[in-house]
């Protein structure tokens, strides 16, 4: 007989008949199987296991003997799910599955006839079942007696083996060969074979665990026997390794130089070591501390270069150009010489990735002949990371700045504390607060948790590295020494790449220098690096001498001088930006790691005199769109603008809105955009602005010209306004820039005005 019946389908579980399972549904198709099955099949169900691991039902992957589960019971829980009792009745033969929609499947299913047992061979199984379970139980502790009892009034075969296989020990793909088997004499023969297995595998086990305990009573032995043999080695004068070991840290310590404080704690806490069992936790703990206090630098220093030519040459070789930096390295050596007790500088290297911060902290320590250290500080958001953890903390460790002193193996070295614009602080502490401390003048008295001893820092030459001036604390820039490192322009790239780059790419790859040519070079910078120094320019180069490389090795092509870039890089990654000279559209002089010239563009019309304002534009800016407009409107007929006008709606947009803009800085950019478009003044598109507006017109200072103004150079602008307060900084502007643009600078609008519509 057929039938049809919903369909459940199980992964990593499997119903048997006389089997109950539990369970919890959420999604919307089954609690809908469910339904169906108390509506029309009187709560039964087709209970299935996918043998496949997919995601995805797979209709001809499923099995042909399925469970008919009837639901018991049914709960709605709080969270909206619903949880199931499912008793298994029978086995039956899937004749076919139904995908009756993308989350419901049906089947049609057929009763299994099961062979007729006669009496006599129905009773000898059931005896033969009855006695080996009771062994087994006997002997192997994995099933209950509860069992016995569950059978033993019943005479149906069938029903007596899915019983017993429902209590057995065995995994899914076993039970899975029982659903399977419809012939319960061969159920009766498998379940005979697994007991039988079963009990083997048991006393395997049993015996390896008799071993194991007769290993660890041996272990005892060998314990109670060593502690023995320590007690005779000392009553005759011998020693144990961990007494070796206690001499050896004793005299390490006497020769260090150390004060009456320390070596007095130390030699306390190498007592208490000697005398601490081996088997006591702490004793790791406790030698991990000795060990790391007799390694720090307590007396040891490095001499400093007194030829400081030398220094020069050796600064020159690795970077370009940087004098400033150069310089006060080379006066703090020649002071340090003639004041030995001066304490050390501390000095805060800012600028955009990719200038040579950390490579040039290097070069300085070779230069000095000082050891160097690095640690960053990027994302480090626990003051523990730099001073350490107490002792009693579990897995306490000591600070950055401790445990950099004891790498460095001296006590002057060259400390590099990379990206502190980058910390935050939490629950966990202020790391800021701690590296105060650490860069406080009185640095002598310098206190790490974990050492808990005054640690003397005034020696050390700490410099540190930031991307932003403006993300380092007040307090903490207070006792910086700053020095900016600005990107590099065009030419001063041109230079880094023929006399640094280019010489280190080859020797490091092992081959001749290959001849770029110039205008090569500077492909390669303007249309395939977008950046302040020169990081992807040195990838690019070495991505060249990779392919040189590979074709004398494979090709037995032997390149001296590459001509064509596109052939080693590809296309073009960067096109010059351009804008139009258009009513309406002016060029801003924006900040990002190198520069950046940002577009401003006005429209208006008919409306409520509203202002809209797009392109990702910071609050600032916002507030510079409204002081220009309103500026405009108090000067309406210096600027030839009916006033009418002014009930229309205007619209200010900046393009590329992935790049957001901030600062007060393109007021003057933006009162000339609405200026332009509400008068129909065209600006030049080789004209850019700068500086912040205020109601009356003045032109205030700007931040970051150098930067701005490279920006500028780079996309082909040939005149700027600056504000008059920004002239001192053109001294700070590269020669070759300030020989190809013209520089206006202004204290009013109005100024600008005049010189723009003649």
């Amino acid at each position: 007989m057929k039938f049809n019946l919903p369909v459940i389908i199980l992964k990593g579980t499997i119903v048997l008949p006389e089997s109950e399972i539990k369970l919890e549904f959420s999604d919307i198709a089954s609690r809908n199987i469910i339904d169906e099955s108390d509506l029309f099949h009187d709560n039964n169900v087709l209970v299935v296991t996918q043998n496949s691991i997919e995601e995805n039902i797979l209709i001809n992957e499923l099995p042909s003997i399925g469970t008919i589960a009837h639901i018991k019971s049914k709960l709605e829980l709080p969270n909206g799910s619903i949880r199931i009792t499912l008793k298994g009745i029978k086995r039956v033969k899937v004749i076919e599955y139904l995908n009756i929609s993308k989350d419901s499947i049906e089947s049609i299913v057929s009763q299994i006839n099961i062979e007729s047992i006669d009496s006599e061979t129905n009773q000898g199984l059931l005896r033969k079942l009855n006695l080996e379970l009771e062994n087994y139980i006997a002997r192997v502790p994995y099933m209950s007696n509860s069992l016995l009892s569950l059978i033993s009034n019943l005479t149906d075969l069938s029903k007596i083996t899915d019983i017993i296989v429902n209590n057995m020990p065995v995994d899914i793909t076993k039970k899975m060969e029982y659903l399977e088997e419809v012939s319960p004499i061969k159920r009766v023969e498998m379940i005979l074979e697994d007991m039988y297995l079963e009990e083997q595998l048991f006393n395997i086990e049993k015996n390896i665990d008799t071993k194991v305990k007769k290993e660890l009573e041996d272990d005892q032995k060998n314990f109670y026997l060593k502690e023995k043999i320590k007690q005779i080695q000392d009553e005759i004068g011998e020693y144990t390794t961990k007494e070796d070991e206690v001499n050896n840290l004793r005299g390490t310590l006497n020769n260090l130089k150390l004060n009456d404080d320390i070596k007095n704690k130390l030699n306390y806490e190498i007592t208490r070591y000697e005398n601490m069992p081996s088997t006591s936790p702490e004793v790791s703990v406790l030698k991990n501390y000795i060990d790391f206090m007799l390694s720090l630098p307590w007396n040891t220093y490095t001499e400093d270069r007194d030829d400081f030519n030398k220094v020069k040459e050796i600064l020159d070789e690795s970077h370009y150009d940087l004098k400033n930096v150069k310089e006060r390295i080379i006066e703090y050596l020649i002071v340090k010489k003639n004041s030995p007790n001066l304490n050390a500088p501390i000095i805060c290297l800012v600028g955009p990735p990719g200038v040579g911060k950390t490579t040039l902290s290097r070069s300085i320590a070779k230069s000095m002949g000082r050891n160097f250290i690095h640690i960053s500080l990027g994302g480090v958001d626990d003051e523990a990371i730099i001073k350490g953890h107490m002792r009693t903390y579990i897995g306490a460790t000591p600070g950055k700045i401790i445990d950099g002193l004891r790498r460095a193996k001296s006590l002057n070295p060259v400390f590099l504390i990379d990206e502190i614009d980058k910390m935050s602080s939490n629950y966990k502490g202020d790391p800021k607060s701690a590296l105060l401390e650490v860069l406080d003048e009185s640095n002598k008295y310098f206190k790490d948790n974990y050492v808990d001893e005054e640690f003397d820092l005034s020696n050390v030459l700490f410099i540190t590295t930031a991307n932003n001036i403006e993300l380092i604390p007040d307090e903490l820039k207070d006792r910086l020494e700053i020095i900016n490192i600005d990107g590099y322009t065009e030419l001063e790239k041109l230079e880094i790449a023929k006399n640094y780059l280019i010489p280190h790419i080859c020797w490091a790859h092992n081959i001749k220098n290959i001849k770029i040519n110039d205008s090569d070079i500077l492909e390669i910078i303007r249309y395939y690096t977008k950046e302040a120094g020169v990081r992807e320019l040195e990838r690019l180069i070495s991505k060249i001498v990779r392919k040189v490389v590979t074709n004398k090795i494979l090709n037995n092509k032997n390149i001296k001088t590459v001509k064509n870039i596109e052939e080693f890089l590809g296309k073009r990654i960067y096109e010059k930006s351009t804008i139009n000279s258009e009513i309406g559209i002016v060029n801003a002089l924006g900040y990002s790691n190198m520069g950046s010239v940002v577009s401003i563009e006005t429209i208006h019309y008919k409306g409520k005199g509203n202002l809209n304002i797009t392109g990702a534009l910071s609050d600032t800016v916002l507030e510079s769109a409204r002081i220009a407009l309103s500026y405009i409107k108090s000067n309406y007929e210096l600027f030839n603008i009916d006033y009418k006008v002014f009930d229309d709606d205007i619209h200010i947009n900046s393009p590329n809105m992935y790049l957001k803009k901030d600062g007060p800085s393109a007021g003057v950019s933006i009162t000339m955009s609405i200026i332009s478009s509400l008068s129909n003044l065209r600006i030049d598109s080789n004209i850019a602005f700068t500086g912040e507006i205020t109601l009356r017109g003045n032109i205030l200072k700007v931040g970051r010209l150098k930067e701005k103004v490279i920006g500028a150079y780079i996309n082909n602008i040939n005149k700027i306004f600056i504000p008059s307060l920004n002239v001192s900084e053109l001294d700070l502007i590269p020669q070759e820039i300030k020989d190809k643009i013209e520089f206006i600078p202004v204290s009013n609008f109005k100024e600008i005005y005049e010189f723009i519509k003649e």
